[in-house]
């Protein structure tokens, strides 16, 4: 086991109620309804990473509640991951409080100090890869920035940004393990992936098509995606599957382990809100078109500082291409 994995830790999830008058509920669920009916105009969720709205600077109810938070509050309250490596990590190094860092909390940074003008305004709630949908829906956390790929599923429960990633699907195992990626090699291997992840709906979907060994054994799931290189240090599983974004930081942390194969997937990590939050929605999209414009401190200086060393100096292949948006009348 790694010093990174043994330091890394869950911190307990507390909910934060955020209560709605009536007329606003209404007047929410009718734009909830109409925002449902233009995305499936939209070819009915053929590309997710589109379904979202454009963006604007404009103060809605939902950053206005934000904003107007009393008892020393006033602070955005994003749900993030303690144990990414390069993503959303405490660094040990950091000081006597080991501080979260990482290109996902370089972006949380980066929307606070738009919307709250502190780019330290923010009150971080560590939770699992199969809690940040629940945690967005009862209002514990106004955002969750946590590597969450924009898929078909998700945004039928919540609201996504524009992409901020790209990434793929990739297989992770010991180098010297005779896996040779998302194949055959992976028959009668025991494979593990984090519950609730694209990674497992992916490799349930391919068994039941054929598409992947019926023998390959899928049903070790855990809480967070690096429970997996833990579970793959002790030799309890052959292999992990997780985006290859991920994977890439978790070799960065063992050598022993490596990425095998190519990512078989195409995705993109957005970030999710809940499904009536439209301002805070437009307002983190204008936010990311900014921040990837901003050659000094945005997009690009982040992936220099956190990324390059793991996916290479050429950000190309990880950067999404430029945002469409829902049509609006």
């Amino acid at each position: 086991m790694t010093a990174m994995a043994v330091v890394c830790a869950l911190v307990a999830l507390v909910a934060l109620c955020l209560p709605l008058t009536t007329t606003t509920k209404t007047a929410q669920n009718t734009t909830a309804t109409t925002r449902t009916a233009e995305t499936k105009a939209e070819g009915d969720c053929e590309a997710p990473e589109k379904q979202t709205l454009s963006p604007s600077s404009a103060d809605g109810d939902t950053i206005r509640k934000i904003k107007d938070r009393e008892g020393g509050k006033r602070k955005l309250i994003v749900g993030v991951d303690q144990n990414s490596y390069r993503w959303g990590y405490r660094n040990p190094n950091s000081g006597k409080t080991a501080e979260l860092e990482g290109f996902d909390i370089d972006l949380v940074h980066r929307i606070a100090e738009d919307i709250l003008g502190d780019p330290d305004a923010v009150q971080f709630k560590a939770i699992p890869t199969n809690q940040r949908i629940p945690a967005i829906q009862d209002g514990s956390v106004d955002m969750v920035v946590r590597t969450m790929t924009i898929n078909c599923d998700r945004i039928a429960d919540v609201a996504f940004s524009a992409p901020y990633f790209k990434t793929g699907q990739q297989v992770l195992a010991p180098k010297s393990s005779p896996v040779k990626g998302y194949d055959g090699t992976l028959a009668g291997r025991k494979v593990c992936t984090a519950a609730g992840s694209t990674a497992y709906s992916k490799l349930e979907a391919d068994q039941k098509a054929g598409e992947l060994p019926a023998d390959t054994d899928i049903s070790i799931t855990v809480p967070n995606q690096l429970d997996c290189l833990v579970r793959l240090q002790l030799g309890e599983v052959d292999a992990v599957v997780t985006d290859g974004a991920l994977a890439a930081s978790q070799a960065a942390q063992d050598p022993t382990v490596e990425l095998k194969g190519d990512a078989f997937t195409a995705e993109y990590y957005g970030v999710a809100m809940k499904k009536d939050a439209d301002d805070l929605v437009r307002r983190v999209n204008q936010i990311l078109v900014d921040y990837r414009k901003d050659t000094a401190n945005g997009w690009q200086a982040s992936y220099d500082r956190w990324l390059s060393a793991t996916l290479g100096k050429d950000a190309k292949k990880s950067e999404p291409p430029a945002p469409q948006y829902l049509r609006t009348s």
